[in-house]
Protein backbone atom coordinates (compact mmCIF):
# COMPACT_ATOMS: atom_id res chain seq x y z
CA UNK A 1 0.00 0.00 0.00
CA UNK A 2 1.10 3.42 -0.49
CA UNK A 3 -0.04 7.29 0.37
CA UNK A 4 -1.55 8.85 -3.48
CA UNK A 5 -0.37 12.03 -4.33
CA UNK A 6 -2.08 14.91 -4.84
CA UNK A 7 -2.45 14.43 -8.21
CA UNK A 8 -3.79 11.05 -8.08
CA UNK A 9 -6.74 12.20 -6.57
CA UNK A 10 -8.43 13.67 -9.30
CA UNK A 11 -10.01 16.76 -7.59
CA UNK A 12 -12.39 18.90 -9.32
CA UNK A 13 -10.98 22.54 -9.95
CA UNK A 14 -13.35 25.46 -9.19
CA UNK A 15 -15.04 25.42 -11.97
CA UNK A 16 -15.93 21.61 -12.37
CA UNK A 17 -17.05 22.35 -8.62
CA UNK A 18 -19.26 24.79 -9.14
CA UNK A 19 -20.52 23.09 -12.28
CA UNK A 20 -21.34 19.58 -10.25
CA UNK A 21 -24.63 18.61 -8.81
CA UNK A 22 -24.28 19.85 -5.66
CA UNK A 23 -26.15 17.91 -2.19
CA UNK A 24 -29.30 19.42 -1.17
CA UNK A 25 -27.56 20.85 2.24
CA UNK A 26 -26.73 24.56 3.07
CA UNK A 27 -24.95 25.37 6.41
CA UNK A 28 -25.56 28.38 8.02
CA UNK A 29 -22.73 29.79 10.87
CA UNK A 30 -24.23 32.33 13.36
CA UNK A 31 -22.25 34.27 15.74
CA UNK A 32 -19.04 31.74 15.08
CA UNK A 33 -16.08 33.16 16.75
CA UNK A 34 -13.14 31.65 15.48
CA UNK A 35 -11.62 31.90 12.10
CA UNK A 36 -10.07 28.40 12.24
CA UNK A 37 -14.07 27.22 12.81
CA UNK A 38 -15.36 29.07 10.05
CA UNK A 39 -12.09 28.08 7.49
CA UNK A 40 -12.87 23.78 8.43
CA UNK A 41 -16.58 24.08 7.56
CA UNK A 42 -15.85 26.00 4.38
CA UNK A 43 -13.21 23.15 3.74
CA UNK A 44 -15.86 20.90 4.86
CA UNK A 45 -18.24 21.72 3.18
CA UNK A 46 -16.14 21.55 -0.46
CA UNK A 47 -15.39 17.81 0.02
CA UNK A 48 -18.80 16.86 0.77
CA UNK A 49 -20.16 19.23 -2.52
CA UNK A 50 -22.37 21.85 0.12
CA UNK A 51 -24.96 24.46 -1.83
CA UNK A 52 -24.15 27.19 -0.09
CA UNK A 53 -23.03 28.39 3.65
CA UNK A 54 -24.81 31.72 5.50
CA UNK A 55 -22.18 33.19 7.53
CA UNK A 56 -24.34 35.74 10.37
CA UNK A 57 -23.78 38.18 12.95
CA UNK A 58 -20.70 38.57 14.47
CA UNK A 59 -19.49 35.43 12.05
CA UNK A 60 -16.12 36.86 9.65
CA UNK A 61 -16.20 36.96 6.40
CA UNK A 62 -13.59 36.06 3.74
CA UNK A 63 -11.06 37.09 2.45
CA UNK A 64 -9.31 36.50 5.60
CA UNK A 65 -5.85 34.68 6.64
CA UNK A 66 -7.00 33.13 9.29
CA UNK A 67 -10.02 31.37 7.54
CA UNK A 68 -8.08 31.17 4.38
CA UNK A 69 -5.65 29.05 7.16
CA UNK A 70 -8.20 26.15 7.47
CA UNK A 71 -10.06 26.63 4.39
CA UNK A 72 -7.19 26.18 1.95
CA UNK A 73 -8.90 28.02 -1.30
CA UNK A 74 -12.30 26.48 -0.34
CA UNK A 75 -13.56 29.64 0.25
CA UNK A 76 -13.65 29.76 -3.94
CA UNK A 77 -15.31 26.56 -4.53
CA UNK A 78 -18.09 27.08 -1.95
CA UNK A 79 -20.94 29.83 -2.56
CA UNK A 80 -21.59 32.02 0.67
CA UNK A 81 -22.99 34.85 1.45
CA UNK A 82 -23.53 37.21 4.62
CA UNK A 83 -26.46 37.84 6.50
CA UNK A 84 -26.58 40.10 9.90
CA UNK A 85 -29.76 38.34 11.19
CA UNK A 86 -30.49 35.50 11.48
CA UNK A 87 -33.94 35.25 12.39
CA UNK A 88 -34.50 37.14 8.33
CA UNK A 89 -32.43 34.54 6.95
CA UNK A 90 -34.39 31.65 8.41
CA UNK A 91 -37.68 33.46 7.37
CA UNK A 92 -36.24 33.73 3.83
CA UNK A 93 -35.19 30.15 3.61
CA UNK A 94 -38.51 29.02 4.97
CA UNK A 95 -40.31 30.64 2.28
CA UNK A 96 -38.26 28.78 -0.18
CA UNK A 97 -39.05 25.72 1.41
CA UNK A 98 -35.80 24.78 3.52
CA UNK A 99 -36.22 22.48 6.31
CA UNK A 100 -34.11 23.96 9.17
CA UNK A 101 -32.49 21.92 11.77
CA UNK A 102 -30.75 23.98 15.09
CA UNK A 103 -27.60 22.01 15.80
CA UNK A 104 -28.15 22.27 19.29
CA UNK A 105 -28.84 20.03 23.07
CA UNK A 106 -32.75 21.03 23.45
CA UNK A 107 -35.40 18.95 25.57
CA UNK A 108 -37.18 17.86 21.98
CA UNK A 109 -34.04 17.47 19.88
CA UNK A 110 -34.00 14.40 17.48
CA UNK A 111 -30.47 12.37 18.43
CA UNK A 112 -28.11 11.91 15.52
CA UNK A 113 -28.62 8.31 15.57
CA UNK A 114 -32.27 7.78 15.32
CA UNK A 115 -33.86 10.73 13.05
CA UNK A 116 -35.29 10.88 9.49
CA UNK A 117 -35.00 13.37 6.74
CA UNK A 118 -36.92 13.89 3.55
CA UNK A 119 -34.70 13.07 0.90
CA UNK A 120 -36.80 15.59 -1.66
CA UNK A 121 -36.30 18.54 0.23
CA UNK A 122 -34.20 21.58 0.64
CA UNK A 123 -32.02 20.93 4.04
CA UNK A 124 -30.29 23.93 6.26
CA UNK A 125 -27.90 23.19 9.22
CA UNK A 126 -27.60 26.12 11.64
CA UNK A 127 -24.69 26.05 14.09
CA UNK A 128 -24.10 28.47 16.73
CA UNK A 129 -21.82 30.54 19.26
CA UNK A 130 -19.03 28.52 20.59
CA UNK A 131 -19.91 29.16 24.22
CA UNK A 132 -24.02 30.26 23.80
CA UNK A 133 -24.78 27.47 20.68
CA UNK A 134 -27.16 28.01 18.64
CA UNK A 135 -29.91 31.31 19.76
CA UNK A 136 -33.29 30.89 21.08
CA UNK A 137 -34.72 32.39 18.50
CA UNK A 138 -33.10 30.79 15.72
CA UNK A 139 -34.52 27.06 17.79
CA UNK A 140 -37.88 28.74 17.94
CA UNK A 141 -38.07 29.37 13.73
CA UNK A 142 -35.95 26.03 13.18
CA UNK A 143 -37.99 22.78 12.04
CA UNK A 144 -36.67 20.51 13.88
CA UNK A 145 -33.66 20.57 16.47
CA UNK A 146 -30.90 17.77 16.11
CA UNK A 147 -28.01 16.81 18.60
CA UNK A 148 -25.02 14.54 18.51
CA UNK A 149 -25.41 11.76 21.69
CA UNK A 150 -22.48 12.27 23.63
CA UNK A 151 -20.90 9.63 26.51
CA UNK A 152 -18.07 11.58 27.90
CA UNK A 153 -17.77 14.01 30.60
CA UNK A 154 -17.76 17.92 28.31
CA UNK A 155 -20.76 18.84 27.26
CA UNK A 156 -19.50 19.75 23.40
CA UNK A 157 -18.20 19.59 20.84
CA UNK A 158 -15.71 21.74 19.09
CA UNK A 159 -18.34 23.13 16.53
CA UNK A 160 -16.00 22.57 13.28
CA UNK A 161 -15.87 18.84 14.36
CA UNK A 162 -20.07 18.93 15.12
CA UNK A 163 -20.26 20.05 11.41
CA UNK A 164 -17.99 17.62 10.14
CA UNK A 165 -20.17 15.02 11.72
CA UNK A 166 -23.52 16.51 10.93
CA UNK A 167 -22.06 17.28 7.09
CA UNK A 168 -21.13 14.07 6.54
CA UNK A 169 -23.84 12.13 7.76
CA UNK A 170 -27.03 14.59 5.89
CA UNK A 171 -24.41 13.62 2.83
CA UNK A 172 -24.83 10.20 2.94
CA UNK A 173 -28.05 10.41 3.62
CA UNK A 174 -29.18 12.93 1.02
CA UNK A 175 -26.86 11.82 -1.92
Amino acid sequence: MRKLKNIELNRKDIDEFKKSEKTKLTIILDDIRSLNNIGSVFRTSDAFLIEKIYLCGITACPPHKDIHKTALGSTESVDWEYHEDISDLLLKLKKNKFFIWSVEQADKSKKLTSFSLDKNLKHALIFGNEVKGVSEDAINLSDEVIEIPQFGTKHSLNVSVCSGILIWEFFKRLS
